[in-house]
């Protein structure tokens, strides 16, 4: 009997939960009668009552649900790490709390499973909630299809089922300040695409701030891209090649008396433009380096402080 693991990371959705949960119960009887479920919420440290409502839908399907709370707020894709670490599951699947991915499709999704294919993706093929939000994830998703993973789909995604073979690849990689889907993306194993819109989302307010979101943006790069190192070399040779011609021009126009280029202005614009570059150059090396502490000191991408 094929057992279907579902990870949804939790953080503030006290009111999404009740919805959410009795949404995803609904969907069971569109599955084949022998599918066994699992629930695995994790709750990534919300201050609400997250926590709260979770339990309840625990008490509801005691035998079903499983509640892994991480002792503070680790980002969602570390939240999704600790998921996957615990699911017990044939196949899985990651979807959010706050009903924006329709979850009638996991159907869809599992039947290509049950079919052979080992990952299955819904790519965002437009969404409801706002032109601005849009138009970020959309230049966000095409520059990393550009310049670090050209194997995923059209728009990204973050609603997926991956075979258990897939789930523990990517925990056993234990990769740090990374986007934990996309690494199911870098496995490289062939996959099917479904497209669909995502939802407006009608309960609560989104925790994905400006802030969050520049963060995934640069581990996205930084975790699958060398694209920045090669952007400081290109610029390096570029500079060093104005800089020769430059030269030239001073020493021809020294020698002919065509142009006068004395001047205290012309020499501090070069030197703030190299110095800005070297700056942002160490900057990026910086990131880098960070990260490679990172994976030295072995410290763990999130704490479990209680599994129920």
């Amino acid at each position: 009997m094929p057992k279907l693991s579902i990870i949804i990371p939790c953080y503030f959705n006290e009111l999404n939960i009740p919805v959410t949960t009795q949404e995803l119960i609904s969907n069971e009887k569109l599955f084949p009668a022998d599918v066994i479920f699992e629930y695995v919420m994790v709750d990534d440290g919300s201050k609400d009552n997250t926590l709260g409502e979770l339990k309840k839908f625990k008490a509801q399907y005691p035998d079903k649900v499983k509640i892994i709370k991480l002792s503070g707020n680790f980002g969602s894709y570390n939240a999704i790490l600790a998921g996957m670490k615990h699911a017990t599951g044939d196949c899985n699947v990651v979807t959010g709390a706050d009903l924006q991915d329709p979850t009638e499709l996991m159907v869809k999704m599992y039947d290509y499973w049950s079919k052979g294919i080992k990952l299955v993706l819904a790519n965002r093929e437009n969404r409801d909630d706002g032109f601005l939000a849009g138009f970020f994830s959309n230049q966000y998703q095409n520059l990393i299809r550009k310049y670090a993973l050209a194997n995923i789909p059209k728009g990204g995604f973050d609603y997926c089922l991956f075979d258990k073979q897939l789930r523990e690849q990517v925990v056993s990689m234990e990769e740090k300040n990374t986007n934990s889907l996309y690494l199911l993306a870098w496995l490289k194993y062939d996959y099917i695409s479904i497209p669909y819109v995502r939802k407006k989302r009608a309960l609560g307010k989104s925790k994905w701030t400006l802030n969050k979101r520049i963060q995934l943006f640069i581990d996205s790069f930084v975790s699958f891209s060398y694209s920045p190192l090669r952007l400081i070399t290109t610029i390096g040779l570029l500079l060093g090649l104005i800089s020769f011609i430059y030269a030239i021009f001073v020493v021809v126009s020294r020698i002919t008396g065509f142009i006068n280029v004395e001047g205290w202005t012309t020499m501090m614009v070069v030197f703030l433009l190299v110095s800005s570059f070297q700056m942002i150059a160490i900057g990026i090396l910086g990131e880098y380096l960070w990260r490679n502490l990172e994976a030295t000191r072995k410290r763990p991408s999130y704490v479990v402080d209680e599994i129920i």
